[in-house]
């Protein structure tokens, strides 16, 4: 029995690192595609910098819900599995 709860402990270990693993990968992608096209965008067109970097701001914000879901998701797995 001891055995058996130490393979489900560790499968949950995997599972929530996989899953914050993934999903931590996607925004930071995101984010940084975005920060980088908006700043070539400011650089190309410096009248249209706080256009830009509000529509960058709320790209960020919404792109790193899905790392918090992930995260939320890990806790899951951790803690109710």
């Amino acid at each position: 029995m001891e055995l058996a709860a130490a393979i489900a402990i560790a499968g949950k270990a995997l599972g929530a690192g996989l899953c914050m693993g993934i999903g931590a990968i996607g925004p930071a992608v995101g984010e940084g595609n975005a920060v980088g096209h908006a700043l070539d965008g400011m650089a190309r067109q410096p009248e249209a910098a706080g256009n830009l970097r509000t529509n960058m701001i709320l790209g960020c914000a919404i792109t790193e819900t899905t790392g918090i879901y992930s995260l939320l998701i890990a806790f899951l797995i951790l803690f109710t599995l």
